[in-house]
């Protein structure tokens, strides 16, 4: 059997991410006609604390669950760092794509959407007024590199363009060395995060994988793939209460909460997709034993 060319990996941490990634999982299956792996990490502490329910989803969805360790990665701990740890772990595909657990594909999509070769395919933030644009010139200091003259619109702003900065939701990147001492693109992100972590910059946490990302990127010898708005449509913030817009043809949603997905009428059509591949729309409703004695 041939090895797929993406694996899409994400958090189950539960009670929160592990239900979220089970309707992200049901999504994928949905919509992905090609075969992909699925992967969910968990904190090796709480991966014990799985509900059964849970668990047999993602057999079921064959969704491979394995523990990481987190614990003294970033001090004091960083919660968001568990993606990058989670990113360090092997995989056999030539790309990865992790994605936060509160996300959903409602549209069919294929993996040659999502990744391009020499490349890290990423979707910019929203926006950055946690901060002012002067805070680059310490983040790119404190890691002995130029600042990029690139400048991007970031996704919800159109005053101007800014410095190049992304959503830490969804990065597609190449797996395997780039250096000749073996480092990785994650490699490179892990170092640099703790390189910045160390630095005394304002609001570094909870935005210090967001910050890093970029120089990442440039550091690993890669560029950014500006991936379209289809591909990660964020709901919430300036567009609560708005419909999704008709005249996109969109692919993927972040939604935060249950209860902004709800908003948009999606969150039926995450339970339905659940039932597709389950047979239940709620969890409640699942019977472990018997979901995993019908394969």
């Amino acid at each position: 059997m041939s090895v797929p060319n993406l694996s899409i990996f994400f958090v189950v941490d539960p009670p929160k991410y592990q239900d979220m990634g089970c309707y992200l999982a049901a999504s994928i299956r949905t919509h992905f006609k090609e075969d992909v792996d699925l992967i969910g990490y968990c904190p090796a502490e709480t991966i014990g604390d799985m509900d059964p329910y849970a668990l047999a989803i993602y057999k079921k969805l064959d969704v491979d669950v394995r523990p990481i360790e987190s614990a003294g990665v970033f001090d004091p701990p960083y919660p968001h760092g568990n993606k990058m740890v989670a990113a360090q772990q092997p995989r056999r595909t030539p790309y990865s794509a992790f994605m936060d657990s509160d996300m959903l594909f409602i549209a069919p999509n294929s993996a040659d959407q999502m990744y391009k070769a020499g490349h890290v395919s990423v979707a910019p933030a929203t926006s950055m007024l946690w901060s002012g644009q002067g805070i680059w010139k310490d983040i790119y200091g404190a890691c002995d590199m130029p600042m990029p003259e690139e400048r991007i619109w970031l996704s919800r702003q159109r005053r101007k363009k800014l410095m190049p900065y992304f959503n830490a939701g969804l990065i597609v990147f190449p797996e395997g060395p780039l250096t000749d001492s073996g480092e990785t693109f994650v490699d490179f992100w892990m170092r640099l995060a703790q390189v910045i972590d160390k630095v005394d910059l304002v609001k570094k946490r909870p935005y210090l994988d967001q910050m890093s990302l970029p120089l990442a990127i440039r550091a690993a010898g890669l560029d950014w793939n500006i991936l379209p708005e289809e591909q990660h449509y964020i709901l919430g913030g300036s567009l609560r209460g708005e419909p999704l817009p008709e005249d996109k043809d969109i692919k993927m949603i972040h939604y935060r909460n249950m209860k902004v997905l709800k908003e948009v009428d999606m969150l039926r059509k995450a339970k339905s997709m659940l039932e597709q591949h389950v047979g239940e729309r709620r969890f409640d409703k699942i019977d472990p034993a018997k979901l995993l004695a019908d394969d």
